[in-house]
């Protein structure tokens, strides 16, 4: 398969884990003999300090003639820290989903064995949990109009969505589900929002489309709840812009880093593939940024265009490097590696699948060997 790929890797850890990403797939090319072109482009802060616009129009013009765009982070302390800026690097992402049509944001969140002491979450709780997260992408609250007095002492953000946006994305939960524990959970304030009262009404007749798939409802402050205290009852989460938001954030806790969570954009006819960690510019030039969440990108950038067995040997060969103690400082504070050196043994994972077992991973463990 011959693929147009464009590279966003915007600020902070950005560039130093989609490299790994980009890595990734390049060896994936390789041994599976796929020709993967990539392509770098400015987005979020450091657009806005080179041309004074987080999506540049030639950025936007890259991935509107790409086939997938792979995503780094946005966000810089100086717009951040900074509530009277005009011109924010989130303001990118927001416009790039909307231009590319990206109206469906899928996150899943699974509780690794070998990670399960990590999480702050007792085991009991969270072993055996594999849930996805569908949440809406350009709508609700984040797209809605917004208001501020002249003396500015009053504001008001709108929260609006149709039939159809609701519809669209709904589908693509009832079809995941299809392939998983067929269940539908839609999480949102019914009791209290009007935009909610529409989710349930369309989501439920919807669901008569797909008698296979059982649906339930919760209310979003029940569902943070549930999520903390039986986070293996959910199977697909269907929700709206803002909720999915916070409560894919929430999840991040169960995998015991939010370096681990991968998730893509998807529209009718381009896809975006994003980590949901951020930009975390305490970490930046650092080498400990992990570089998981960016690398199961790749994975689902390769699932989202059928290479179904290439994305099952990224994930064969992060888990391995999570078996064998090979992780970043989030993950073990104690003994440790790099960002590059985290990457370069995953891809020497896929490159080595049937010599794999000779690598002495005791020796790498404590320093003794290295992967070339």
């Amino acid at each position: 398969m011959k693929l147009k790929i464009a590279v966003l890797p915007g600020d902070g850890i950005g560039p130093e884990v989609t490299k790994q990403a980009v890595a990734i797939l390049k060896v994936i090319g390789e041994v599976y003999h796929h020709s993967f072109e990539f392509e770098e482009a400015l987005v979020g802060a450091i657009a806005i300090d080179k041309t004074n616009d987080p999506l540049p129009e030639a950025t936007l013009e890259l991935c509107k003639k790409s086939d997938a765009v792979l995503f780094g982070a946005i966000g810089d302390p100086k717009y951040d820290n900074n509530p009277d800026a005009k011109v924010r690097p989130e303001q990118g992402l927001l416009k790039l989903r909307k231009e590319l049509g990206l109206f469906a944001n899928i996150r899943p969140i699974k509780a690794f064995d070998s990670l399960i002491e990590k999480s702050p979450l007792k085991t009991s709780i969270i072993e055996g949990t594999n849930m996805v997260i569908y949440r809406e992408l350009t709508g609700g609250i984040y797209f809605g109009e917004r208001k501020l007095s002249d003396d500015g002492t009053t504001a008001s953000d709108l929260c609006e969505y149709s039939q159809f946006e609701i519809e669209r994305i709904a589908h693509l939960a009832f079809k995941a589900a299809q392939t998983r524990n067929k269940r539908v959970t839609l999480v949102d304030k019914a009791n209290v929002l009007e935009t909610s009262r529409l989710w349930r009404r369309v989501v439920t007749q919807l669901a008569k489309e797909y008698p296979d798939v059982t649906l339930d409802f919760l209310f979003v402050d029940n569902a943070a709840m549930q999520m903390i205290l039986n986070p293996r009852q959910f199977d697909v989460i269907l929700t709206e812009n803002m909720f999915g938001d916070i409560i894919s954030d929430e999840g991040s806790v169960i995998g015991g880093s939010i370096g681990l969570l991968a998730s893509a954009s998807v529209g009718n006819e381009n896809a975006l593939f994003e980590p949901i960690h951020g930009s975390y510019p305490q970490a930046k030039g650092k080498n400990i940024a992990n570089p998981i969440a960016a690398i199961l990108c790749a994975a689902m950038l390769l699932e989202h265009f059928g290479l179904k067995e290439e994305a099952k040997a990224i994930h064969k060969a992060v888990e391995q490097s999570l078996e064998n103690n090979i992780v970043t400082p989030d993950l073990n504070s104690v003994r440790s590696f790099g960002t590059d050196y985290v990457g370069s043994v995953i891809a020497n994972y896929i490159l080595n699948t049937d010599d794999s077992n000779y690598v002495n991973y005791e020796n790498i463990r404590i320093g003794k060997s290295i992967i070339i």
